[in-house]
């Protein structure tokens, strides 16, 4: 093998023994690799893990047990200095000493062996390890524990450790990562290690698609190209804007490209796996095969990003195939959906999907026109805050987003990334009167919200007195009766003093993100009319219909833009179902 080339294979346990000579490999752990830390509960992990794999149902022959990566780079005595993977090769090594301790010493196997830099005496301590010297050092002592967890875990097992050993040493297989001779290992160590950042199935993709024959010195140009062509797939996918379009997992910063390897393989039959390696393993075996077409796997990828950067493109498959993969819906359903149909019958069966996720209903069964219509009020009128909430977010969702498709001539398009970035609260428009403030210090801020909003309208100067006044108490002072009368002055001036039972129907929500909505809590409608107009002033994502909401853009008339009435409500409930209504019928003709 090329020592200046990076190398990627799967590799047994079995193998990490000995090499092609039938010598023990050397494994040297750098003076930047901290000691042995693994705790008993991590070993004896590792063991039932392994025992499970023997236990599965229905076990298939080509089945493996994955242990996570070894980072490795070889240097020029033949040793392999450890980048990353010191705790799991030295508690390998402990249980394969384990089962040789079993055994006549003719029987034993030979075994690797693990150099230490800077841990003088911690090899003759492997050989021999002793209760006395455990004490004597850290390394010592959780190898010691180590050692004593295996032998007492193997106690209670004596009928099961040969099924346990022949799984560990033939399908137990690591992903033997080999840095090439040149590349600085502290680097690696640090980005895995210090930084926490694991190595991803990405990293060990590229590495595949990217790896040189034996007999080639020097890159092909369809590896150079290849190089060149994933950068710019990973740097589209760094857009978030687009990610958050494709995917609801908004914490994943780096690798993103190994989102296309994940439905690829999916697509090809890859069967659900909680393993993290699932995806590399699934490529290793496919660009393994003697008859592997590394371009063509590759082709494979490029077509998967382009045909999702189409939809992002495309203004209404944006916003249509954006609201199914924020409701879950798998990419790769939305790709069967694609395939072999013009691009308006995909909006069409988009449409369908979106229609039996918010409504619950059968397009087939919905029609048009009156039955469509009594679908859709059927199940926006008896949806009700608190019972109904997980129903209400996709329904003010698709509100927002059929609202933008209204019109064709525009091209506003939904912040799916400040969407999915935020945590959204469903929020009452008018507050309800349930909700009123128990605690002192929520109690203050109520009331300060409310005096901010007073200060700046200077038309109450008898309820400003005494909400100062209130202010002014102390803690025993400031009774809860005491604030009941003062909170009664407020909401009776904001005209939301009444006998009535809460409004929590869909006439008197919308969405906004939970920051915003924790901030002013249960303020009146003039206080969260005037925080979300400044929200919207200073470029801060609000939900359009939200922005609406309060702008009351859905009332017939407009007596007072301070308060909220029934009035106010009927009208926004009415735009809500003439608005999906539409979107539904736009969906079943030709576009």
């Amino acid at each position: 093998m090329n020592m200046t080339e990076q190398h990627i294979t799967q590799t047994k346990v079995t193998d990490l023994r000995v090499d092609d000579t039938d010598q023990p490999i050397r494994y040297r752990i750098p003076a930047y690799q901290r000691g042995y830390r693994w705790e008993p509960q991590q070993v004896s992990q590792l063991l039932e893990d392994i025992r499970d794999f023997t236990q599965r149902e229905n076990p298939q022959p080509k089945e493996f047990y994955c242990l996570q990566p070894l980072v490795l780079r070889r240097n020029y005595d033949g040793a392999f200095e450890v980048v990353d993977g010191q705790q799991r090769l030295t508690t390998l090594l402990l249980i394969l000493r384990h089962f040789n301790d079993r055994l006549a010493v003719r029987y034993q196997q030979k075994l690797y062996s693990l150099e230490y830099e800077t841990r003088p005496g911690l090899i003759e301590f492997l050989e021999n390890p002793s209760d006395d010297r455990a004490m004597s050092n850290i390394d010592f002592f959780h190898i010691a524990q180590a050692v004593q967890t295996i032998e007492t875990w193997f106690a209670s097992r004596e009928s099961e450790v040969e099924a346990i050993k022949s799984a560990l040493m033939n399908q137990a297989e690591v992903i033997w990562f080999q840095l090439a001779a040149d590349e600085d290992p502290v680097d690696a160590f640090t980005r895995l290690n210090v930084g926490k950042i694991p190595l991803s199935n990405g990293e060990l993709i590229r590495a595949l698609f990217l790896r040189r024959s034996k007999n080639t010195k020097s890159a092909s140009s369809s590896q150079l190209q290849i190089a060149l062509e994933w950068d710019q797939l990973e740097k589209a996918l760094q857009d978030n804007d687009f990610w958050c379009f494709l995917s609801n997992d908004t914490e994943q910063r780096g690798n993103r490209i190994g989102f296309l390897f994940d439905l690829i393989a999916r697509e090809d039959g890859m069967r659900p796996s909680t393993d993290a390696y699932a995806t590399f393993y699934y490529f290793s075996n496919e660009l393994n095969d003697g008859s592997a077409d590394i371009e063509r796997e590759w082709l494979a990828v490029k077509r998967a990003f382009m045909q999702l950067e189409e939809w992002f493109k495309d203004r209404r498959l944006y916003h249509l195939v954006g609201f199914l993969i924020w409701s879950g819906m798998d990419v790769n359903e939305l790709r069967k959906l694609a395939e072999k149909s013009t691009k308006s019958a995909f909006k069409e069966s988009l449409r369908t999907r979106i229609l039996e996720r918010t409504m619950k209903g059968n397009a087939n069964g919905a029609g048009i026109g009156e039955s469509l219509r009594a679908l859709i009020t059927n199940k926006v009128e008896t949806l009700e805050y608190g019972r109904h909430s997980a129903q209400i977010r996709p329904v003010l969702l698709l509100f927002n987003l059929a609202t933008l498709l209204a019109n064709k001539a525009s091209n506003l398009r939904f912040q799916f990334e400040g969407f999915k970035t935020e945590r959204w609260d469903i929020e009452h428009v008018r507050s309800v009167a349930s909700a009123r403030p128990l605690r002192l210090t929520v109690q203050r801020e109520w009331l300060l919200h409310c005096q901010g909003y007073l200060n700046n309208s200077a038309d109450a100067p008898e309820l400003l007195a005494e909400i100062a006044e209130f202010m002014s108490l102390t803690h025993v002072e400031a009774t809860d009766s005491r604030f009941e009368v003062i909170y009664e002055s407020v909401l009776k001036h904001f005209h939301e003093l009444d006998e009535e039972e809460p409004d929590n129907s869909i006439a008197n929500l919308v969405l906004l993100d939970e920051k915003t909505n924790r901030s002013y809590k249960n303020a009146v409608f003039a206080v969260k009319r005037q925080r979300i107009l400044a929200l919207d002033r200073d470029g801060i994502f609000v939900p359009l219909c939200t922005r609406n909401a309060f702008l009351k853009c859905y009332s017939p008339q407009v007596e007072h833009a301070m308060f909220w009435t029934e009035a106010d409500g009927d009208g926004y409930r009415m735009a809500v179902i003439e608005t999906l209504q539409n979107f539904f019928e736009g969906g079943w003709v030709h576009e």
